[in-house]
């Protein structure tokens, strides 16, 4: 950096003083061509009319027109006369060149025959342009020439001065603002320093490490989103720990129970001695049981990998739900699950932007809770609101509710409560199946939407869970940022369509 700013400053500079010496050259050569002009001028009017010229030779020509015309500063005039100087202007010259023989028998051995121009080189004074014009006066056998001398490094020297000013103050400005970047960029990137320490002292075992963050600026900004990320990679280790165990824990009993009953299977098969029949009821009895905890390993095995893809940001795949709909249609599928009194109860007359599909995936879980935990012809019912730019979604059974302990541990993978079996979605598996996955898949559900899920008591008994999601519309603009689990989709703000309810409600709603 320090580079490209002296760059900038030394070529303008350098730029410039090229610019001025053009033009300073260009405007010698005019000067010498308005003192030829002067020279000639003057010849004419010197000349007596029916008289002839005034001076009679050459030299004593070039002596008045040296006495009247004075040079310009850094400009001097001397007259040469056969290869010898004769005479000079009277104001001082920077330099003597006319005293110079070597100078004087160069500007003589030039031709007569015209004007001549070109450069002279003097240590002293640096380059110097001439001007050569030879003068004839009639009757005058003598070689006459007046010598016009610009001193051109003399008349260059003032803008070189200043150039080498604007160089010298620019370098010396340019060495102080690098000592100062030098200690501000230290101070600057000290914190990015210290994140690369602290990402290389981050092991497997140890992410505690954090950042000690001071100021607002963008660097603190960086130490901010660091020390983020490092709280999302130890939640997402711990979690990942704490899963396997659950996960070995929970796979462990089945592969227990299969091997068991495998192994004693081989072990009582060379003594057995009684019936064929007795043999084959056991091993049919044996067999049966086997292949229910297969079933139930893999339930696990599925919710498992639901659990694990609702981290993903393809996990939902939003669109227009009506949500009077949905409500309705869970409850058609869920009357298959247990002869119970089920009601729609209120509905929101509006279409969202959610998964219908998971939303549909997680009422079900929850109705099939409600199953497990009421008996034939208890009363279930489901309904949805909206409240505060809010859609609430609920079921409500009349079963023997959750205990205050418990309504937060439940919605924990593998965590039953009294008689809640919390697992087992639609169509995995019947009542007692439960594995503790059921609500942990419920709540990833919610919260990929932005929402939440929670349980409470109900008015009239038993327990109602609910889900709690923003209302996001079709069709206006608004605001919305995106949620981390839901990979950054979202609606837009409020339309309502409003119309009459399905008839098919009020039948569903009578049982």
């Amino acid at each position: 950096m320090l580079l490209l700013v002296g760059a900038a400053l030394a070529l303008p500079t350098v730029g410039i003083t090229v610019v001025w010496q053009a033009q300073l050259d260009d405007q010698i050569d005019a000067q010498m061509l308005r003192e030829a002009e002067k020279l000639r001028q003057f010849a004419v009017s010197a000349e007596e009319p029916g008289a002839g010229p005034r001076y009679p030779d050459g030299a004593s020509l070039l002596t008045a027109f040296m006495t009247i015309n004075l040079p310009n500063r850094e400009e001097t005039f001397f007259s040469i006369v056969d290869g010898e100087a004769d005479r000079r202007s009277v104001a001082p010259a920077p330099a003597r060149l006319d005293r110079d023989p070597t100078i004087v028998a160069r500007l003589s051995a030039l031709p007569s025959g015209r004007s001549q121009v070109g450069w002279l080189n003097d240590a002293s004074v640096g380059r110097v342009r001439y001007g050569v014009i030879p003068v004839r006066v009639e009757g005058d056998p003598h070689d006459v020439r007046l010598v016009i001398l610009e001193f051109r490094d003399r008349q260059l020297s003032e803008e070189r001065r200043v150039a080498k000013m604007l160089l010298a103050t620019g370098f010396s400005a340019l060495i102080l603002a690098g000592a100062a970047s030098w200690l501000v960029a230290g101070r600057i990137l000290a914190p990015v320093r210290l994140v690369r320490h602290t990402a290389a002292r981050i092991s497997e075992s140890d992410l505690t490490q954090r950042l000690d963050v001071r100021g607002d600026d963008d660097v603190a900004a960086l130490a901010h989103t660091f020390n983020r990320m490092l709280d999302r990679l130890e939640r997402a280790f711990t979690a990942q720990r704490r899963f396997l165990d659950e996960v070995g824990h929970e796979l462990r009993t089945p592969i227990t129970v299969v091997r068991g009953h495998l192994e004693l299977l081989d072990c009582e098969r060379p003594q057995r001695s009684g019936g064929l029949d007795t043999t084959l009821d056991e091993r049919t009895a044996m067999r049966s049981l086997v292949l229910d905890e297969l079933d139930r390993m893999s339930r696990i095995v599925d919710d498992l990998l639901l659990l694990a893809r609702a981290e993903r940001p393809d996990f939902l795949n939003v669109g227009e739900t009506n949500l009077t709909d949905l409500i309705v249609d869970v409850v058609a599928k869920a009357r298959a699950l247990g002869d119970r009194y089920w009601r729609v109860a209120s509905v929101a007359e509006a279409t969202v932007l959610v998964d219908g599909q998971r939303l549909t995936q997680g009422l079900i879980q929850l109705a099939a809770n409600a199953v497990r935990h009421t008996l034939d012809g208890d009363l279930i019912e489901m309904g949805s609101a909206i409240r505060d730019d809010r859609v609430l979604l609920w079921v409500r059974d009349t079963g023997p509710g959750v205990g205050p302990m418990d309504r937060d541990r439940i919605f924990g993978r593998f965590a039953q409560a009294g008689r809640f079996g919390l697992g087992g979605a639609y169509g995995n598996g019947g009542a007692g199946s439960g594995i503790g996955l059921g609500l942990a898949i419920v709540r990833e559900i919610a919260e990929a939407h932005g929402g939440t899920a929670w349980v409470e008591d109900a008015e009239t008994g038993g327990a109602r869970f609910v889900l709690e999601l923003p209302a996001y519309y079709p069709g206006q603009e608004g605001n919305h940022a995106p949620d981390s689990h839901s990979g950054g989709r979202g609606g837009d703000r409020l339309l309502r369509r409003k119309g009459p309810t399905r008839k098919w409600v009020h039948y569903l709603s009578s049982g």
